[in-house]
């Protein structure tokens, strides 16, 4: 579209023609001076282009530009939207933080599969599982009282093995953000330092049972369903301890140390105030 040279009137200075614009000023002789306007809104409301043809495109540019504007304004909404939500989340975040009780039993074991086992070990993270009934049915479980102090415990029992065999293969501490009233898809992500992965002639050595015990059946190991449960602090603090003892090689065992060091200092637990392991396994006579 071509306006130059196309006569326009102002509904104050009268009749003119186009000398010059562009995308954003649009430059009219009139008379006595040349007047410099906003392109294309003044078209709107003060100016009036004689050319009908070139009228009716201008219109369409105006119409066109009009719904960018708003499309753009919409955007901006929504990025605001977002960014409201982003913020509350992130409050919310903070309060969570900053005001969590520790749970005496905020830890948590799994019973890992062998496929499970590759996954936890390469994507260091475990699935929660789906709750199976109630309203929720389907969706992912909340690990609700795991926090910052929370760790993850992993096992495994062959099938040609009894429960009191179960192995320890590893652990982790959760994400260093991680909150369980918080997620939603019922993964639960490894912190980005403290990870152990045992070896299976470490594993043999480290049985579950001599550290876990249901105080209703203080002498029974049984694991009758579900993938994981919530277990004391204290006990995973023995566990910890004991896979530093278990570590040979003197990097590895540093890397445990810091581990069980930093457990600690989450849980508010003194080594020289941890007892020994009494385990299930510990109290056959």
């Amino acid at each position: 579209m071509n306006l130059i040279n196309k006569k326009v009137t102002h509904e104050q200075f009268g009749v003119g023609s186009i000398v010059k614009y562009n995308d954003s000023f649009i430059e009219i002789h009139f008379t006595s001076e040349n007047k410099k306007f906003v392109f294309p809104d003044v078209f709107e409301k003060h100016l009036e282009l004689h050319d009908q043809s070139a009228a009716h495109s201008l219109e369409e540019m105006i119409q066109k530009k009009e719904m960018e504007r708003k499309k753009e304004e919409w955007k901006r909404e929504e990025e605001k939207k977002v960014q409201r939500h982003e913020q509350q989340l992130r409050l919310e975040h903070e309060k969570l933080m900053k005001n969590h009780k520790l749970h005496p039993k905020s830890q948590m074991v799994f019973w890992c599969d062998s496929e499970e086992q590759n996954r936890a070990f390469s994507d260091w993270k475990v699935f929660s599982a789906v709750i199976k009934s109630g309203t929720n049915k389907g969706k992912p479980n909340k690990p609700i009282r795991m926090h910052q102090n929370s760790a993850c415990l992993l096992t495994a029992r062959d099938s040609s093995v009894p429960e009191k065999d179960r192995r320890i293969l590893g652990v982790y501490m959760v994400n260093e953000d991680f909150i369980g009233k918080l997620c939603e898809d019922g993964y639960i992500p490894a912190h980005s330092k403290f990870r152990l992965q045992l070896t299976e002639e470490e594993s043999d050595q480290m049985l579950f049972w001599n550290y876990y015990v249901n105080e209703k059946l203080p002498h029974k190991m049984a694991w009758n369903t579900g993938k994981y449960r919530y277990f004391d602090n204290v006990w995973m603090a023995q566990i910890l301890l004991d896979m530093v003892s278990l570590k040979r090689d003197s990097e590895e065992r540093e890397t445990a140390q810091r581990f069980f060091d930093h457990f600690c200092k989450m849980n508010q637990i003194k080594e020289q105030d941890l007892p020994k392991p009494d385990g299930a396994l510990m109290r056959i006579g």
